[in-house]
């Protein structure tokens, strides 16, 4: 069992490379804000065939810690409201939120991310339930959102994730 999981994991990071270089493939980018306005980190997006890779590293963010990663429904972010204006998670299929709903989950959910003794989260995230430009699960023009509690992955609305750290709008 080891070495068919084994030989599974390097399929996946032979093929997810080469996906994100095909031809197919489209890109985005997106800078994350904190609650004071400052830019304090990027997002680097490629739309393939299979979904779409989010890399982000932001900075300044609570040390030793797990944190909710979402997509949101607008494309704004005001720093002044608390990134409120970024509205709800993204849920074009009208799921509920959270892996552990029997209804869910919805394409703005994502894993929780752990940020290290030095505040920046660096991470690759693949998310197979959005494209990047395409129908009506299309995320550029919407925002990435950085929580600071981690996602409970069943509360509803948005699985107790608090307050809003960082916010992104996707171009």
């Amino acid at each position: 069992m080891k070495h068919l999981l084994t030989a599974a994991f390097a399929a996946a990071v032979t093929v997810l490379p080469g996906m994100a270089m095909s031809q197919d493939a489209s890109k985005g980018g997106a800078r994350f804000v904190g609650a004071d306005g400052k830019e304090i980190g990027t997002a680097d997006l490629t739309g393939t065939k299979a979904g779409v890779m989010i890399a982000v590293e932001i900075t300044g963010l609570p040390a030793g810690q797990w944190v909710a990663f979402h997509v949101h429904q607008t494309g704004s972010c005001d720093h002044a409201t608390g990134h409120e204006s970024a509205g709800g998670h993204f849920n074009p299929t009208n799921k509920q939120h959270g892996y552990l709903t029997a209804n869910g989950q919805h394409a703005g959910d994502m894993p929780n991310q752990y940020v290290p003794a030095d505040g920046t989260l660096r991470a690759q995230v693949f998310n197979t339930a959005v494209t990047l430009e395409d129908g009506d699960s299309a995320i550029k023009g919407r925002a990435l959102m950085i929580h600071a509690n981690p996602d409970d992955y069943s509360g509803q609305p948005s699985g107790n994730a608090g307050k809003r750290l960082a916010c992104a709008v996707i171009e």
